[in-house]
């Protein structure tokens, strides 16, 4: 009896613990927030916009996935969401479609660029990203902050495709990288229009009007900013590809939870 009580006690422990270890997870993620009911995913909106998570890959600034992106998801606030839409219906009968590389941005993940941004010696996507910018120079220059408009809900950082799109080519964590002010049929093979430079270039020339950028390239950037102005999408002058819908329903609300389906479910 010893024995098989001693077997017993051992199961009952063996058990507890494995329930713990699964149990955990799903703890976790009931406990995490979730989106209020004004944020929908804008695939449930409009189907036909591309979209290119990029932070939830290795290709951006920072080099791997970024904290809070669980999901290749891009998630708004309604009235942007169905600004978009109706951006979108406009382009497509002039035979392009909008792309977005990001949405809503959680808190977390603004604090992983601020971690990486003070962390000096990591350079590893600098060729691409910054190669004219001493990364010292980030927070001064305003490339990095500590908030992120983003993490708002109504904006969105985006191209445009001319159809029928491509697919681009996945990255591949390690590949030479050129600079993003290089010509287009060198740098990164973004299906996008010409824009000038690529998607999150920290350089002057991202800058909306920036007089050097002519010809197509300033065409397409004013094809971009007057197609989404005319739905109440506002450009940041100091990046081609970043847009906020306004008047927000947000304005002064941050929020943090992850980029999933789960934080948008029946919304």
């Amino acid at each position: 009896m010893t024995g098989l009580a001693s077997a017993f006690r051992t199961l009952v422990a063996t058990a507890a613990a494995l329930f713990a270890v699964t149990a955990a997870p799903a703890a976790q993620a009931e406990s995490e927030p979730k989106a209020p009911r004004e944020f929908v995913a804008l695939r449930s909106v409009d189907p036909t916009i591309i979209q290119e998570m990029r932070y939830i890959t290795r290709h951006n600034f920072v080099g791997e996935p970024v904290d809070g992106y669980r999901q290749p998801l891009c998630i708004l606030t309604r009235a942007a969401a169905q600004a978009l839409h109706k951006a979108q219906s406009k382009l497509l009968r002039r035979g392009y479609s909008l792309k977005v590389y990001d949405c809503y941005r959680p808190q977390r993940a603004v604090d992983h660029f601020v971690r990486w941004a003070k962390d000096l010696d990591d350079e590893a996507m600098k060729e691409e990203f910054y190669p004219q910018v001493d990364k010292s120079r980030l927070f001064d220059d305003g490339y990095i902050a500590e908030k992120s408009g983003h993490s708002r809900g109504s904006t969105v950082d985006l191209t445009i495709v001319k159809l029928p799109a491509l697919p681009t080519r996945p990255y591949i964590p390690g590949e030479p990288l050129v600079p993003c002010h290089a010509p287009k049929s060198e740098r990164f093979p973004d299906n996008s229009v010409d824009m000038g430079t690529g998607f999150d270039c920290f350089d002057t020339l991202s800058h909306t009007d920036d007089p050097r950028i002519q010809g197509k390239q300033r065409a397409n950037r004013q094809l971009l900013k007057g197609t989404l102005s005319a739905v109440g999408l506002v450009n940041l002058p100091e990046e081609w590809w970043h847009f906020t819908y306004k008047p927000e329903p947000f304005p002064d609300t941050f929020f943090d939870f992850p980029v999933a389906w789960r934080s948008v479910a029946g919304h």
